[in-house]
């Protein structure tokens, strides 16, 4: 499989600041990427900043003035699956910010008491997937997967809050992944869980909006709070221009019901 993938992000920027960008693909990736950085037209430098499963934060700092930022990325194949720790999977049992598994608890029993492994994944996405409305604009950068429930609506990273809340819930644990996603309408960053079963992580995308085999791993956290493609810090800046790219040759079908990896 052939992927190409492209982010064009443009900001004002209004008072000094540090920016920490997070779209270039994992280093689990073996990709040829390309990233160019301008201030008013002047190409400036960023520092890359590695971090957990591969994520590569790439931090400015930035002047008053107009930021201009293009990604490239193509990919031949398929990254190797992601394997994890102890440690990694004790953390992603822990109820988070965007995640809150102690609070949704007796709701995830209720729901899904005695199914295991496969089946388990299939029903919460399932549960979710039937439950909540894709309507963009429709949440708030702080809201979490409680809600999310509650409005009964949210977008990508809403689905996979709540499909990660209820999972590590239930002991199984769980995390976020940001990727870029061919067959993706409409195209933006996308947003899905992994789940950990016998020590492999398989997507668990509820919103069912893009093939789960062509998605390409930017970042892997705990939440949103992790993952995020752009934090701006001691200073301000504003994002005024955002265009994202993910096609593949071959967009397959995604049945459902089978185990995936993102690659």
């Amino acid at each position: 499989m052939h992927r190409d993938m492209s982010a064009h992000l443009s900001l004002d920027v209004t008072s000094p600041a540090t920016l920490a960008f997070e779209l270039a693909v994992s280093t689990q990736v073996a990709a040829r990427e390309s990233l160019r950085i301008t201030l008013d037209g002047t190409p400036i430098e960023a520092k890359e900043v590695p971090d957990h499963h591969g994520t590569r934060l790439h931090v400015v700092r930035a002047e008053v003035g107009r930021l201009v930022l293009d990604y490239s990325a193509s990919i031949d194949g398929r990254a190797v699956p992601v394997t994890s720790d102890e440690a990694d999977l004790l953390r992603y049992l822990r109820p988070s910010r965007y995640c809150e598994s102690d609070t949704l608890g007796p709701t995830a029993y209720a729901e899904f008491a005695g199914l295991h492994g496969f089946d388990l994944l299939a029903a919460v996405s399932s549960w979710v997937g039937s439950r909540l409305s894709y309507v963009p604009g429709s949440s708030l950068p702080t809201d979490g997967a409680v809600q999310t429930l509650l409005a009964r609506k949210g977008v990508c990273r809403d689905y996979a809050h709540l499909v990660i809340t209820l999972l590590r819930a239930l002991d199984v644990p769980a995390r976020l992944v940001s990727v870029y996603a061919p067959g993706l309408s409409p195209m933006d960053f996308h947003a899905v869980a992994e789940a950990n079963l016998d020590g492999q992580w398989y997507v668990v995308d509820a919103t069912t909006l893009a093939p789960r085999s062509t998605l390409v791993r930017i970042a892997t956290g705990r939440d949103a709070s992790d993952t995020a493609f752009l934090n701006v810090h001691h200073g301000y800046a504003n994002l005024t221009e955002l265009e994202v790219t993910a096609v593949a040759d071959v967009l397959p079908n995604d049945d459902v019901r089978d185990l995936v990896t993102i690659g």
